[in-house]
């Protein structure tokens, strides 16, 4: 219930966004009526086709069991373990290590990895990153996340859209019927900020409940520790290019610094993330004995 309250909100918070920016860029109630026009077929959109739009994002390439066997064995043997339909694997043609999960559902999901994570991890490192994102699938944050990440980057393109038109003078007090300037200037400026901290809101605390999901997949808590590890190092160094809107479906923030890194990053720290999986590891012995 929690996250079916939250995925309302953030979707709401979002919509409310691209609404609140037409009524300020054209003014008036024909910019609230294509605002609201504009929320609901974006809503709808990105509720069937964020998966493929995300894919598309990292340049992610579909494989069969032939083409990659041991990557796809893995996945389905995790997807067993998980009580999880198997997922379609993708593999994105990068030398950045990271990996992500989308899909509206169990049963329309997708697994992506880099072929760098393949290249960095050991196997039970991998199998944890994948465990991870397999969590993620099962609560469903795939959907909140795509569809998030979708209406973020529309609005993103809107702003920088009516950045040029500020720029090539598309916009004027003397037309009348072009909109308010300082909405516009307004929406360039405040409009991806405030779509990017809505997003985050409610980002980082799946995170700790994938992670604890890969951990009782796997029984094998340490080896997510050790992958997040390897993976923060060479994020920083790398980091996987695409639309910042679809940040938060990767399993580490490429965003590295310590104030605003942390600020504006879609994930809690490593450091935070790893210490729970040891506590984790520590229950679990404990537990044992």
């Amino acid at each position: 219930m929690g996250n079916q309250f939250k995925t309302g909100a953030l979707l709401a918070a979002l919509s409310g966004l691209l609404i609140a920016i037409s009524y300020w860029v054209i003014g008036g109630s024909t910019g609230l009526i294509i605002g609201i026009g504009l929320a609901a077929v974006t809503n709808l959109f990105s509720w069937y086709q964020s998966d493929k739009i995300a894919l598309a994002a990292y340049g992610a390439q579909e494989v069969s069991e032939n083409q990659a066997p041991g990557l796809y064995t893995m996945v389905e043997k995790l997807s067993r373990r998980a009580n999880l339909p198997m997922p379609r694997v993708y593999i994105v043609p990068s030398p950045t290590a990271n990996a992500f999960a989308t899909g509206r559902d169990p049963e329309h999901a997708a697994v992506a990895v880099t072929e760098g994570i393949m290249n960095i991890l050991s196997q039970q490192e991998l199998e944890g990153v994948i465990a991870h994102e397999l969590t993620h699938i099962t609560n469903r944050d795939t959907l909140t996340q795509a569809v998030a990440a979708t209406i973020a980057g529309a609005i993103s393109f809107l702003a920088q859209m009516l950045s040029y038109s500020l720029w090539f003078g598309g916009m004027s007090r003397d037309d009348d019927r072009g909109g308010n300037p300082l909405g516009v200037l307004a929406t360039v400026i405040l409009a991806p900020l405030a779509a990017t901290v809505i997003q985050l809101a409610i980002s980082r605390t799946r995170e700790f409940s994938a992670d604890a999901g890969a951990a009782k997949i796997t029984g094998n808590p340490r080896a997510l520790a050790s992958a997040l590890q390897r993976l923060e190092a060479t994020a920083r160094q790398m980091p996987l290019s695409a639309n910042p809107a679809f940040e938060p479906l990767l399993i580490i923030n490429s965003l590295s610094g310590k104030f605003l890194g942390n600020l504006f990053s879609s994930h809690p720290s490593t450091e935070e993330r790893i210490q729970k999986l040891l506590e984790i590891e520590q229950k679990n012995l404990t537990t044992a004995y």
